[in-house]
């Protein structure tokens, strides 16, 4: 997707997008029944090209504070890039044309993000003891996860879909994913009690 494009689909014409893509309408239509479900393939392909880059991240530090904070920030700059920023943009603001879409793009990129998310998880716990805290039960890992993600993303990323700069953002993932990542090892080592 490019920008040039991404601000004005809704303006944007099958015959428009035939000539940019240098297809005939008719090849379109044959593939895509509607502009709708062309739309739908392009932003959910996009969105399983950035879950796929961040599946082969491979954590990096001397402990596990620091390999999870490897983990927190390559999320972030993930998620920070123009690109990225401006498809959820572009996702939110299409929700009302689009009313599936939303859910759909979401519920994938929250499920395969949970996943990749949840393997890493587990790789820099089983190097430490906190491997064996509850938090880390199979049965508890995806909220753990999902507690990981709050902290460590969405603060930044919230901003970020505000209109804050991604530049600006950027500077702050450091310090942002070390205080998120010592409160995430502190609750995690705090008995579960169900």
């Amino acid at each position: 997707m490019r920008s040039s494009w991404k601000t004005a689909w809704p303006a944007t014409t099958v015959d428009e997008m035939a000539a940019r893509g240098r297809a005939g309408k008719r090849t379109i239509y044959a593939r895509f029944p509607s502009k709708q479900a062309l739309f739908t393939a392009v932003v959910m392909r996009n969105v399983a090209a950035n879950v796929a880059r961040f599946q082969t991240h491979v954590p990096s530090g001397a402990n596990i504070q620091e390999r999870l904070a490897s983990v927190g920030a390559a999320i972030l700059h993930w998620a920070l890039a123009s690109d990225t920023v401006e498809l959820m943009r572009l996702g939110i603001s299409e929700a009302r044309h689009f009313p599936d879409l939303a859910s759909r793009v979401h519920r994938m990129a929250r499920d395969r993000g949970t996943e990749a998310v949840a393997k890493l998880l587990t790789e820099v716990a089983g190097e430490d003891e906190l491997g064996t805290a509850p938090a880390f039960a199979p049965e508890r890992l995806p909220t753990t996860t999902r507690f990981f993600l709050h902290l460590a993303l969405l603060p930044l990323l919230m901003r970020a879909l505000s209109g804050e700069k991604a530049k600006t953002l950027q500077h702050e993932v450091g310090p942002h994913v070390a205080r998120s990542v010592s409160f995430f090892l502190a609750a995690c080592r705090v008995v579960v009690v169900d």
